[in-house]
């Protein structure tokens, strides 16, 4: 005869709603959208979004792009160094900060960037007709919120 435990019957029943597993399953399936779409300018969705942020704010330094994206800064350097094979983003040393690195778009970035902006605008169509623009919204809206830093 063998008896169950408390632990074998939480492992034998259906898993509660996991907000986590539905959050990544989300950004997975809008990930390959825009993959999709930006796959034909050459770029991911991550490097997109690097390039962008770098064009917005042109001598960001590795540790403020990382906290803006929200990634860990070994993470981004494994995501920018494609970018910097290709040449689409230079580094620079911080005047300020000799450890610091500053990260500028090449002119072959901004042309990428520029030309990667169309694809990233019929992926956004696609989500929103989709999704509905409404709801884009609102969920843009919660979404920052969840990662915007306490005061």
């Amino acid at each position: 005869m063998h008896i169950h435990t408390k632990s074998e019957s939480i492992v034998t029943q259906s898993p509660p709603d996991d907000d986590c597993f539905a959050i990544r399953q989300a950004a997975r399936y809008v990930s390959q959208l825009y993959d999709r779409h930006l796959g034909k300018a050459g770029l991911k969705i991550s490097q997109y979004s690097i390039l962008h942020r770098v064009q917005r704010k042109p001598g960001i330094t590795m540790k403020e792009l990382a906290e803006a994206m929200v990634m860990e800064r070994t993470t981004l350097v494994r995501a920018i160094q494609p970018l910097q094979r290709d040449g689409l983003v230079q580094s620079d040393v911080s005047e300020v900060d000799r450890r610091a690195l500053k990260m500028s778009l090449t002119p072959a970035g901004r042309a990428r960037l520029e030309a990667a902006s169309t694809h990233w605008y019929a992926a956004q169509d696609e989500f929103e007709k989709h999704f509905g623009a409404q709801r884009a919204a609102l969920l843009r809206q919660e979404l920052f919120e969840l990662t915007k830093k306490p005061v």
